[in-house]
C-alpha cells in the first residue's frame, strides 16, 4: 500500500499561491506603465488580490503544518507567512515592503518544497536503500 502525504495538496497550493503572487506583483507595475486604467492597485468594492494571496497561503501553511513534527519547518513556514502578510499589507507605505514581499513569497516556496521533500521524497529514498 502506498503511503500518502496527508497535507501534500496544501504544499502544492502554497507553492502555487506564492508563485502566482510573484507573477502578479511583477506584472501589475508593468501593466501600470502602459495603461492609465491599471495604475490603481486596489478596486473599490472588491477585495484586493493581496488579501486573497494572504488567505490562500495562510490556509496552505495551516494545513501543511498542523500535524507536522518538525518545529524548525513549522517556524520557517509561519515566519515566512508573517513576513509575506506584513509586506503585502504595508507595501504602500514604503518600497522596502515590496521587496520583503518577494522574500516572504520565496521563503514560502522554499518551506513548502522542504516539506514535500521531508514527507514524500525522503521516505521513498529510505525504502529504496
Amino acid at each position: 500500500m502506498k503511503a500518502v502525504h496527508s497535507h501534500g495538496k496544501a504544499d502544492y497550493i502554497g507553492i502555487l499561491g506564492s508563485v502566482l503572487c510573484i507573477i502578479h506583483c511583477l506584472l501589475v507595475p508593468a501593466l501600470a506603465l502602459g495603461s492609465s486604467v491599471a495604475t490603481h492597485h486596489s478596486h473599490p468594492g472588491l477585495i484586493s488580490l493581496d488579501y486573497i494571496f494572504i488567505l490562500i497561503n495562510g490556509i496552505a501553511v495551516y494545513y501543511a503544518t498542523r500535524n507536522h513534527h518538525s518545529l524548525p519547518l513549522r517556524i520557517l513556514l509561519w515566519g515566512a507567512l508573517a513576513v509575506f502578510s506584513t509586506s503585502l499589507i504595508f507595501e504602500g507605505k514604503h518600497h522596502a515592503f515590496t521587496l520583503l514581499g518577494y522574500v516572504g513569497s520565496g521563503l514560502l516556496i522554499i518551506g513548502h518544497l522542504i516539506n514535500l521533500y521531508i514527507c514524500q521524497i525522503a521516505p521513498r529514498l529510505k525504502k529504496a536503500f
